[in-house]
């Protein structure tokens, strides 16, 4: 998976006395404080922050149709150079073990230490699993640039990244203040979930979001870690709706299969394919995320194959496809009647321009790709064995979260949230557990793959010859 890092477990902090333990009432009270500070202002942060995407995006879609196909190469140009040059940051985007957060590291607020991942938001929302008061959190100003440049400008990338990201780093803010530090965990958690749930609109996926990141590294399902996140997606979905929000798209199954085989069938292949391919989507970015090689040339290659992908969907479909996380894309699916052939290879196209972006550099999220892959993906069953479009859609998005992203509940979470006749929504989730198996079961075929590659003996100039 793209940001998923290695089995590191956070540290434990050194058991206290019994006497000197607080009690559950005052875990419970730090959590419940700090989770609606955090929460509040993790919000916040990810509404403000994707309010100017989507004002960027539509400024983009009024403009001639050639700058949909250059605007993204200049988005990850000047995501590299704000976060390659402007910040100092290697050419590192691999998470490595942290160890560079006591206090403030550098004599600049905008220069990166050594063990930060620049441009994979999500890497340190994991690293700091169980430990948020280590969190970057004087970092966030010059990521949200890097983030508005390549998602406001029309990169393949998404929106759920930035939103926990800077949701976790509003709330680690808090550590600033000495006596607020016992909120910083709390509020932490509470500020990620709150600026998912703000941005999808609904309260239990930005909990299970948060949460299942967290289980990544071995960061325990505490009470407090709980209570703050179920606070959190709360907080978030309460701002949404107070301030009639509409941040994303989810598309919503109106009508039921027609008999348990329609079911059936579209739980199976609708889960095996979009499964399959987003999980084979997000190994691939995690393998360019971790290629050895200079920012210049990440740029060149990764920014050369995402204008190819451009060109090639603008040919497939509509050159307002190739722009932004996918909305367009999926909105060209729902309206256009098209052969199964040419939606799956939409997906696919969809899929190597998220990939070429991260390689080339960008700052953003892959959730909300992976809706529209798995989306575009599972809509070639619609017309191939009559499923219904919506919810061959809405299953295929499910399942690209359960296999792109890895995370099931928070599928699930969406599912239930989304909402739909009862049989469309029991397809929904059989669709999750399917898309996760293979999921699995595609990964490891890949990485059998890449290793043979690597460790194909090469030819002797004898047997050149």
């Amino acid at each position: 998976m793209s940001e998923e890092v290695g089995s590191a477990s956070p540290s434990s902090s050194p058991s206290l006395p019994p006497a000197d333990r607080p009690s559950r009432w005052t875990t419970a009270g730090r959590a419940f404080i700090g989770a609606l500070l955090g929460g509040t202002a993790g919000a916040l942060a990810a509404i403000l922050t994707t309010q100017l995407i989507k004002w960027m995006l539509e400024v983009l879609a009024e403009q001639r149709t050639w700058m949909y196909l250059v605007m993204p190469l200049v988005a990850v140009c000047l995501s590299v150079l704000v976060l390659n040059v402007v910040a100092q940051g290697e050419a590192v985007q691999r998470i490595v073990p942290l160890r560079f957060w006591r206090g403030r590291a550098t004599s600049k607020w905008y220069v990166f230490p050594r063990d930060v991942a620049r441009a994979d938001l999500t890497a340190d929302v994991v690293a700091t699993a169980g430990e948020e008061e280590k969190f970057p959190w004087r970092l966030a100003p010059i990521r949200a640039v890097a983030i508005l440049a390549t998602v406001g400008l029309g990169a393949p990338m998404g929106t759920e990244a930035p939103a926990a990201h800077l949701g976790v780093a509003a709330g680690s803010w808090l550590k600033a203040k000495a006596h607020w530090r016992p909120f910083v965990r709390p509020a932490a958690i509470a500020g990620g979930a709150a600026g998912v749930a703000a941005l999808m609109g609904i309260p239990l996926v930005g909990t299970a979001f948060m949460l299942e990141l967290g289980r990544r590294r071995g960061a325990p399902l505490s009470f407090e870690r709980v209570v703050a996140a179920l606070i959190g997606g709360l907080v978030g979905w309460e701002l949404n709706v107070v301030l009639g929000l509409n941040l994303i798209r989810l598309v919503v199954p109106k009508v039921p299969p027609a008999d348990l085989t329609d079911a059936v069938l579209a739980a199976l292949c609708i889960g095996a394919i979009a499964g399959a391919v987003t999980s084979i989507t997000g190994a691939l970015i995690y393998e360019v995320r971790g290629w050895k090689a200079g920012p210049v040339r990440k740029l060149v290659v990764g920014g050369l194959a995402m204008l190819a992908g451009a060109i090639a969907v603008s040919l497939v479909a509509t050159p307002a496809a190739a722009v932004g996380p996918g909305g367009a894309a999926i909105v060209w699916a729902e309206t256009t009647q098209t052969a199964a052939l040419t939606l799956l290879a939409l997906g696919l196209l969809r899929a190597a321009m998220t990939i070429s972006a991260v390689a080339a550099g960008g700052c953003g999220g892959v959730f909300v790709p992976f809706l529209a892959i798995g989306d575009i993906t599972g809509r070639v069953f619609s017309e191939v064995f009559g499923v219904p479009p919506d919810l061959a859609g809405s299953a295929g998005a499910a399942a690209g979260i359960a296999g792109g992203y890895r995370l099931p509940w928070t599928a699930v979470m969406m599912v239930l949230g989304v909402g739909g006749p009862y049989a469309a929504m029991l397809t929904c989730l059989a669709t999750v557990g399917v898309a996760t198996a293979a999921a699995i079961i595609s990964a490891r075929g890949l990485t059998h793959v890449i290793d043979w590659i690597a460790h194909r003996p090469q030819p002797t100039p004898v047997e050149l010859q």
